[in-house]
């Protein structure tokens, strides 16, 4: 049981610089990933359909 807590890495000395950005660019992508319809709809307005 040791021996696998010991090959996870969480006695990393850096181990706070390695998961803080992985967790931040994590919920980046959610964040992308949520709003990507809104930001397409403002770059590219959708158009209507004319009746002419």
């Amino acid at each position: 049981m040791l021996n696998t807590l010991l090959h996870t890495g969480s006695e990393h000395p850096d181990l706070l610089w390695i998961v803080l950005p992985s967790l931040l660019s994590f919920v980046a992508g959610l964040s992308a990933g949520a709003f990507s319809d809104r930001v397409r709809g403002w770059l590219r307005p959708r158009r209507e359909a004319s009746n002419d």
